[in-house]
């Protein structure tokens, strides 16, 4: 799929939900499914309005609908148990049982309406195989169902497919899988946990292809999520340049890569240099640390540092990575209107500047 505008502007996925919308997630929605859809997808219009009104080319419904990042493989498929980690209290959706089809189309499903109310182009997320292999499958509580991690790993991947397959069907510009278990490859010491850290990285790879090889008619995309600490994730802060998992990069089956770059430990922007030129690259050139809002200078200059290793045909804008990463996050909705008029704005600048 061709494109002719220079540095389109869009999100990575997720955006702030208000309290009401979580409790339309909740239980509460058992109670009166109907009604609360009908809430729901009130809600769902007003955060497309604000992507237009930012002025966003390429938009998501925030993921508002989902439980959660990687939980809503629990809405494709049989098998799940939701429970508490007991490591820190958060909610935890654990493999128990052997997968199969539950709701094939519940992702599609949302690309379906936001065609009812926009007309701009649509990005659906989904998350990685491996992923789901890493935060989902538990030595003593999975091992019935699938005696090793990668076991599961593969049984997710037609899960998966079937939606990817199933998006395309419903209209979607693109599909971006998330995929922050092959970013961890990037961090020295996590390379250490592993008796072959390329190998692992491989299978990540491998599993990332099999569920997108050979989907055409749509723009297939991967997010390098670094899963920074800073953004209140309660998570490790991973540090190391991509450099390291550039074999893998290159490997994969898809069109775009979205990377981040504002956050520290993120690594030079020569490994550019390194990847395919088949890549499009999306820029993570939008901090999104709460109370953290970088001027239109600062989108500018960060893009034209990447523009020495890559064409402006290459580089769409999106901030680092989604604004709703979690239950621990707390970012301000007004904030990122701020920051995603500030991407856009920047765009603008550079449309003016380097367009042909």
């Amino acid at each position: 799929m061709s494109r002719s505008l220079l540095f389109p502007t869009s999100v990575v996925g997720s955006i702030p939900r208000p309290e009401y919308v979580k409790q339309l997630i909740g239980e509460e929605a058992e109670h009166a499914p109907e009604e609360c859809r009908k809430w729901m997808d009130a809600a769902i219009r007003s955060v497309v309005a604000m992507q237009e009104c930012a002025g966003l080319d390429i938009l998501t419904d925030g993921e508002w609908r989902r439980k959660s990042y990687i939980g809503v493989i629990a809405e494709l498929a049989h098998g799940f148990r939701l429970s508490r980690n007991p490591a820190d209290g958060r909610p935890w959706t654990i493999v128990v049982d052997r997968l199969a089809p539950k709701q094939p189309g519940f992702i599609a499903r949302e690309v379906e309406f936001l065609k009812t109310v926009t007309d701009r182009r649509i990005k659906a997320t989904l998350p990685a195989p491996a992923l789901l292999g890493e935060r989902m499958w538990d030595p003593d509580l999975s091992a019935k169902a699938y005696p090793t991690r990668a076991e599961f790993v593969r049984d997710c991947v037609p899960i998966l497919r079937k939606e990817v397959e199933l998006l395309r069907s419903a209209g979607v510009s693109v599909v971006q899988i998330d995929d922050p278990h092959l970013c961890l490859f990037v961090d020295p010491q996590v390379r250490r946990q592993y008796d072959d850290a390329d190998a692992a990285a491989d299978f990540a790879a491998d599993m990332l292809n099999q569920t997108v090889e050979g989907v055409e008619g749509i723009r297939l995309a991967v997010h390098l999520c670094r899963r920074a600490g800073a953004r209140g994730r309660g998570e490790a802060d991973h540090r190391g340049g991509y450099e390291a998992i550039v074999p893998q990069l290159n490997r994969l089956k898809v069109d775009h890569l979205t990377m981040e770059f504002t956050a520290p430990g993120s690594g030079s922007l020569e490994v550019f240099d390194a990847l395919d030129e088949r890549f499009e690259i999306g820029l993570g050139c939008v901090n999104c640390q709460p109370g953290l809002v970088d001027s239109v200078d600062d989108i500018v200059g960060r893009v034209e540092l990447a523009l020495k290793h890559l064409a402006p045909e290459r580089i769409t804008l999106n901030p680092d990575c989604g604004f709703a990463p979690g239950s621990a996050a707390v970012v301000s909705a007004d904030e990122v209107f701020v920051k995603l008029k500030n991407e856009v704005a920047a765009a603008r600048r550079l449309r003016e500047k380097y367009g042909r």
